[in-house]
């Protein structure tokens, strides 16, 4: 009696013909399974779809090296490069896959299975995770393509097709084959288009609630920015950065989305009097400040982009601690560190003693004019002047645990970067652009020179190995942005490098050695090279 459904007689190799099919059968398969995850997923939660939850597992493996390289490499891409890698290696695993279900279809399709298991296992254990209905998306999504990979090689294997008698029903089987691979594919496609444009509930009500949000009146307005702030020069980055060109750099792969109205910020710890629990309405109720505030990551290579300047408005961060009864280390205070936890489970190690010295530390809810963008820490983030953003700028955060440097290391640490990190003084030349090509005669030299919470003091430029020159520095608006400068230069003919070199509020000048992003930030002399053609 034949209990497995394959031809009974003798049995001829498979075909090159077979193989190709059952490699494709795999394929298929994978995008079904993928597919029907990222529909499931859309129901549950965004973050639980199984590439997103394995990229995340890898992004918290990757050595700081590799990331490092990935940034410098992909910029703000690295993320959908990153997801990009992860489909490819599914795409080798799938045709795998299909290979050994054409020898073994049960095996083929139980490996399907276990790249499912593995996908729930990773949403599962993720710090973001709260529940077991996470895995489900990759759990379906896995039964559903072990089912369809069995089913397509059954086509294969069925008696008188590919590895049985005859051409005619061979060619005949080969067309159901592709017919059912084909027909999934058109089915998962849709199914995978309707969950996009439906959407999650989840990010439905959370852009609703962004939506709805009406900024409160600052008690405490921004100054005014000064006349002479802006110099009007053609490729100089703005003073303000407009929100769709603000840096992004963080390790989520999915940008969260927080109901504003459901969002609670926990502060507890060493020190806190009593715990205390806010709602966005108990935050924006308080007193508010409007502060510019000029942001950079500590990724940002010299010269790099990772820095920008923008309008916040939020509640002072120490007004809260203190209210809480936390105090400074100076003033006898028992925590030296403030973790900040995001939602996505990151998190983010704060000196105490600069939040609470005196500086313009918010819980922002506002950025330029609107409520934070989702990109940028929706409904709330952390901005603390002065400081990189991976020791100051949570996105997204959900709490502040009041603890020290000793008991906790936060997320980055244990990966190699400093525990504290005071940004450095840096200066950029934005115009000319490198390898440019200007006409002799006045070229203006302008760029951005930041040294947050001291200030900026002097910026000198140096064409070729020549003297230092002072260059024009726009009006300061306050120590904690960036500022402008412009050098007007009498270029000549032929290949010309220019450098910029800053002197920040206390009198430090940049030095000259560069030196690498980690552990606490790059430094040393921005340089561009250009060839001054003849003038017309």
């Amino acid at each position: 009696m034949n209990v497995t459904g394959a031809p009974s007689g003798p049995v001829r190799e498979a075909t090159r013909t077979d193989r190709l099919l059952a490699a494709l059968g795999g394929l298929v398969a994978a995008y079904v399974s993928l597919a029907v995850a990222d529909l499931v997923a859309s129901r549950v939660r965004p973050e639980a779809s199984p590439v997103v939850a394995v990229g995340s597992a890898v992004v918290d493996r990757t050595p700081a090296a590799l990331k490092d390289w990935a940034i410098r490499a992909f910029g703000e891409n690295d993320k959908a490069v990153l997801q990009l890698g992860i489909l490819l290696f599914l795409a080798l695993f799938a045709v795998g896959t299909g290979l050994l279900a054409l020898r073994h279809r049960v095996l083929g399709a139980a490996a399907v299975g276990a790249f499912g298991l593995l996908g729930a296992l990773a949403a599962v254990t993720r710090p973001d995770s709260d529940s077991a209905a996470d895995a489900v998306p990759s759990l379906v999504g896995a039964a559903v393509g072990g089912i369809l990979l069995y089913v397509l090689v059954g086509r294969l294997l069925a008696s008188g097709s590919g590895l049985g008698f005859g051409p005619g029903p061979a060619r005949a089987d080969r067309r159901r084959f592709l017919v059912v691979a084909a027909s999934s594919g058109l089915a998962a496609t849709g199914a995978a288009a309707l969950g996009r444009a439906v959407g999650s509930p989840a990010e439905e009500n959370a852009t609703a609630s962004r939506a709805a949000l009406r900024l409160p009146r600052p008690a405490s307005p921004a100054p005014p920015v000064p006349a002479g702030a802006r110099p009007a020069v053609p490729g100089i980055s703005p003073f303000t950065t407009p929100n769709r060109d603000f840096y992004r750099v963080d390790t989520a792969l999915v940008v969260p989305k927080v109901n504003a109205d459901r969002w609670r910020l926990r502060l507890h710890g060493a020190g806190v009097r009593e715990e205390l629990t806010l709602t966005l309405r108990d935050l924006m109720a308080r007193r508010t400040v409007e502060r510019d505030i000029t942001l950079a990551c500590v990724s940002n290579e010299v010269g790099g982009p990772y820095v920008g300047n923008a309008r916040w408005l939020g509640a002072p961060l120490a007004d809260l601690l203190r209210e809480a009864g936390v105090r400074p280390p100076s003033e006898g205070g028992p925590a030296d560190q403030l973790v900040a936890r995001s939602v996505d489970g990151m998190t983010i190690g704060t000196p105490v003693e600069e939040v609470m010295d005196g500086r313009d530390a918010l819980l922002a809810f506002g950025m330029n004019g609107e409520p934070l963008p989702f990109e940028h820490g929706f409904p709330v983030r952390m901005v603390v002047p002065g400081l990189y953003g991976y020791v100051s700028a949570c996105k997204w955060i959900e709490s502040i645990e009041l603890t020290t440097f000793d008991a906790y290391d936060a997320y980055w640490v244990p990966r190699g970067w400093s525990a504290e990190a005071p940004v450095k003084t840096q200066s950029r030349i934005d115009t000319p652009r490198p390898f440019g090509r200007p006409s002799a005669g006045t070229v203006m030299v302008a760029g951005v020179a930041w040294a947050q919470h001291r200030g900026v003091r002097r910026v000198e430029v140096r064409v070729d190995d020549g003297p230092w020159r002072d260059a024009r520095l726009a009006a300061e608006a306050t120590r904690d942005t960036w500022r402008q400068w412009t050098y007007p230069w009498e270029a000549t003919p032929g290949r010309h490098t220019l450098t910029v070199r800053a002197t920040d509020g206390i009198g430090a000048t940049q030095p000259e050695r560069r030196t690498d992003i980690m552990p606490d930030g790059a430094q040393g002399w921005h340089s561009v090279v250009v060839t001054v053609e003849e003038g017309g």
